[in-house]
């Protein structure tokens, strides 16, 4: 059964036509810029790669197109299914489920969590129902895979009417990413993903760890928000609570200014002054930009700290995985972290370390070493497998 994968944010559209046993890609691409006259949508082909403008720079347009590339292959009536990204699921959803219109009102109840994000999972949904409504489509939830975490880890130690009334906890995204190289990582460590303890690191512009038992999540560093955790592009991470109070009242900042600047001009770019983008930074403080530098080092110090808290989540650790476009690609940011956590076994692999990037996965760290390995991450067919699950009646 062929797959549509969707993942639709504020100004983009994410795609894929996909075989959820095989991983055959035949389609994929991006729309992106919408709601602006600069709008477009980028296609590849199986290797040709094509651009489509859009003038009108909205979601229906852009499924437009889809559907004519769709006819273009032959492959519009093959189809069987459409898997939608949703970022937020609250506690209503441990698992992918069947859009219906009680699931797309469950899923509006989580905008005021969610704010930046399910409005536009919503605004994809609609669209992409409009474009293919005899088709089934399925909701597969960031959060879901964090369902699993036992309340110690998700609860916030805050007036217990907060989580009651307004569902003030931990809930963890990425979750499709880190449950997907969990399994990879098993199959190449050579153990069955019931008995395996894993810590895994998600690192691209927005980035979180996990503490991942025998396939389950028991801990990640994200939190009510994808605001907690990690340094990320231009998110914070952590920051102590009462900085919203002190900013209030020295800067005379208003909550949504802060809120926004902790989101947008914060993290990497914050740090350095200077980008969000990893591989420019380290072509920076390689010329000895100092911001640069002090970027570079506080991601990696945070990621090293995240990365050794996690473990006390489990039995044993038997492996740190790296995924994500910082985390399959810098070689750099991976040393540097398993130099920091000696103390937990780790001694990287100099040569390994380098090979793995551009898509090379593997182990990068030395036989007496506790692994780290690389391992590539591949939400799209996660989000197709989730979904061929559902529709087959398969068990959570």
């Amino acid at each position: 059964m062929w797959t549509l994968v969707l993942n639709c944010g504020s100004s983009s559209v994410k795609f894929a036509l996909l075989d959820p046993a095989s991983g055959e890609v035949r389609l994929s691409g991006l729309a992106e810029r919408l709601g602006s006259g600069a709008a477009s949508v980028r296609v590849d082909r199986g290797g040709e790669r094509v651009t489509h403008p859009l003038p009108g720079g909205s979601y229906p347009e852009a499924f437009g197109v889809l559907l004519g590339e769709l006819d273009a292959l032959g492959m519009r009536g093959d189809v069987g299914a459409v898997g939608h990204r949703v970022v937020h699921g609250g506690e209503r959803f441990s698992a992918p489920a069947l859009i219906t219109p009680e699931v797309v009102e469950a899923i509006r109840a989580c905008v005021p969590l969610a704010p930046l994000h399910n409005p536009a999972n919503l605004a994809g949904i609609e669209a992409a129902r409009a474009a293919f409504p005899d088709l089934p489509h399925v909701a597969v939830f960031d959060t879901a895979f964090h369902q699993t975490m036992p309340e110690v880890a998700y609860r916030y130690a805050v007036p217990e009417a907060w989580y009651r009334q307004h569902g003030v906890r931990r809930y963890g995204f990425h979750g499709t990413s880190h449950a997907y190289v969990a399994g990879e990582a098993a199959r190449m460590l050579g153990h069955d993903l019931t008995d395996v303890n894993l810590v895994t690191a998600h690192l691209g512009n927005g980035c979180s760890v996990a503490a991942v038992r025998g396939g389950r999540s028991v801990d990640t560093s994200m939190g009510l928000t994808p605001l907690e955790g990690l340094v990320m592009g231009t998110r914070s991470g952590d920051v102590d609570p009462g900085l919203h109070d002190f900013l209030a009242r020295q800067a005379g900042l208003s909550l949504g200014e802060i809120t926004s600047a902790l989101n947008k001009e914060s993290g990497l770019l914050g740090l350095s002054t200077l980008t969000n983008d990893m591989r420019e930074l380290e072509e920076a403080a390689s010329r000895g930009h100092a911001g640069a530098r002090l970027a570079v080092d506080v991601f990696v110090y945070r990621l090293a700290k995240t990365v050794a808290g996690m473990a006390v989540a489990l039995e044993r650790l038997d492996g740190l995985v790296f995924t994500g476009g910082i985390g399959e690609n810098s070689a750099t940011v991976r040393a540097a972290t398993l130099a920091r956590l000696g103390v937990l076994g780790f001694e990287v692999d100099g040569e390994a370390n380098t090979r793995a990037v551009r898509g090379q996965s593997g182990l990068i760290t030395t036989a007496r070493s506790t692994p780290a390995l690389v391992v590539n991450t591949n939400e799209e067919l996660m989000i197709a497998r989730e979904t061929a699950r559902i529709l087959q009646g398969e068990p959570a």
